[in-house]
């Protein structure tokens, strides 16, 4: 079963409590999505850092229930 939008950002928000989340559903098919984070603790991380953060976050549901998932991520000023 795949995941809803609501239930990624409250599983990005546990993981990073300070994170703004933004999902888009990028297919209208509940099953592809855009995420846009934004969180001071990603100040001075690489990309790949900031994206393991996230799919840290995600846990064994990222590549499961969690089919697509573009990341943006950003530090904020």
């Amino acid at each position: 079963m795949a995941l809803s939008s609501e239930e990624i950002i409250t599983l990005i928000m546990a993981g990073i409590p300070d994170a703004s989340v933004t999902i888009t559903d990028l297919a209208g098919d509940g099953d592809h999505y855009r995420a846009d984070i934004v969180s001071a603790s990603f100040s001075g991380k690489s990309r790949v850092q900031q994206h393991q953060m996230i799919y840290d976050a995600l846990g064994s549901r990222m590549g499961n229930e969690l089919h697509a998932l573009s990341i943006k991520t950003s530090a904020q000023e």
